[in-house]
């Protein structure tokens, strides 16, 4: 990145930060706060070990450091300033989690920054009922990273003095990594009349956890099945690897004539149908589960973005998302800063480029091109483009 390049940008998140400023954080004082500056060269710096009072009114330090990236700690301490971890004294910390479109599976380099930005939205919606259903967890912050992905600070009491080893157990959870069928069934002894030797028969929870999860899926996938033509459900059937013929027939009779007794999450009607349920669980477990940043969440000493501040690696802002609004909120028309949509600049870009942003698309050939601020900032932070000579 060019000097002249560099000192717009600063210029910039300045103008930015004269007219927005983002809001504390809860306990902002007990916080180690830190920045990257828009140093020269291919490294960044980061400056840390800040308190809140080092840096003064958070508006102020803005305005006049004009970063291109703001942390606070999901710790509070005793001393946030203290020059080691040792000395500030924890005392307690947020339950982050962090998801990373890079992290997911199916999302390469070559996914298209939109797509993975969708499937990164996916599976935040997979995080946050998890969160919600599963811990209860209420005192939640959704956030848009302003880059490849979402945040969620938990701040519930229950959580605050959890150790590494609990959030793990919780990462561990939201992972599916500890879970597989086998732990999710219960047995339970039946004996009737005229049986001689009791019987054992395994069943599913049919509500909370994963295993309610699993029991909805099954039960979904039987009345699928059952409102096909038999011929069609027995194809179905055979779609699944290590079900053939055979065992599909046995698998669909049981469905037809067990299916109260499977609403009641017994998947011991038959053999055939235990496996299909152990098959359809793994689907589930993949599906409904969320590739969180673990050593983030495990973290009790991790800085974080600071929601209301600028991205300097994309020029959008990290954006805090109301529970209610999350389902419309669309990061490419949503976090673009109101300071750089009011008028066109001109770049130089290295080669061709394609940006969709703010809701619209655009083509950008190599060399001299005026365009709208936001996209001209996209372009230059991302190494993609330098500030045109005026």
């Amino acid at each position: 990145m060019e000097e002249r390049t560099r000192a717009y940008l600063r210029g910039r998140f300045r103008d930015h930060y004269r007219t927005v400023a983002p809001e504390l954080p809860p306990d902002a004082d007990e916080r180690e706060w830190g920045y990257i500056p828009w140093t020269a060269g291919p490294g960044t710096t980061m400056v840390r070990h800040n308190s809140l009072l080092d840096l003064g009114t958070l508006g102020g330090f803005l305005e006049r450091e004009r970063p291109r990236h703001v942390y606070f700690s999901a710790g509070r301490y005793r001393d946030p300033g203290a020059g080691t971890m040792d000395a500030k004294g924890w005392q307690s910390a947020d339950l982050v989690f962090d998801l990373d479109a890079d992290h997911l599976p199916g999302v390469t380099p070559e996914t298209p920054y939109a797509d993975m930005l969708a499937r990164c939205k996916e599976e935040l919606l997979d995080l946050l009922d998890i969160l919600e259903r599963d811990f209860g967890f209420e005192d939640m912050t959704i956030v848009f990273s302003g880059g490849r992905g979402y945040h969620v600070h938990v701040r519930d009491e229950g959580v605050k003095g959890l150790g590494r080893e609990g959030r793990r157990e919780i990462v561990d959870y939201v992972r599916a990594g500890d879970v597989d069928f086998e732990s999710l069934v219960q047995s339970e002894t039946v004996a009737g009349i005229g049986l001689k030797n009791p019987t054992q028969k395994r069943t599913l929870p049919t509500s909370g956890g994963w295993g309610g999860r699993v029991h909805a899926y099954v039960n979904s996938f039987v009345d699928d099945l059952l409102s096909m033509d038999e011929a069609d459900a027995l194809e179905r059937l055979q779609e699944f690897d290590g079900i053939g013929s055979g065992k599909a027939k046995g698998a669909y009779n049981a469905a037809t004539n067990n299916r109260r007794e499977i609403d009641r999450g017994n998947v011991d009607v038959h053999p055939a149908f235990y496996q299909l349920a152990r098959i359809l669980a793994d689907d589930v477990f993949a599906a409904e589960s969320a590739a969180v940043d673990e050593p983030v969440t495990t973290d009790t000493h991790r800085l974080i973005r600071l929601p209301g501040s600028l991205h300097g690696g994309s020029g959008l802002e990290v954006t805090r998302i109301p529970r209610d609004e999350l389902d419309d909120f669309d990061p490419l028309r949503d976090a673009v800063p109101e300071t750089f949509r009011s008028h066109e600049v001109t770049v130089e870009l290295s080669s061709e480029a394609h940006v969709s942003l703010g809701g619209e698309s655009f083509r950008l050939p190599a060399g001299d091109v005026s365009i709208p601020e936001y996209v001209a900032i996209f372009c230059m932070v991302r190494d993609r483009a330098e500030k045109g000579k005026e």
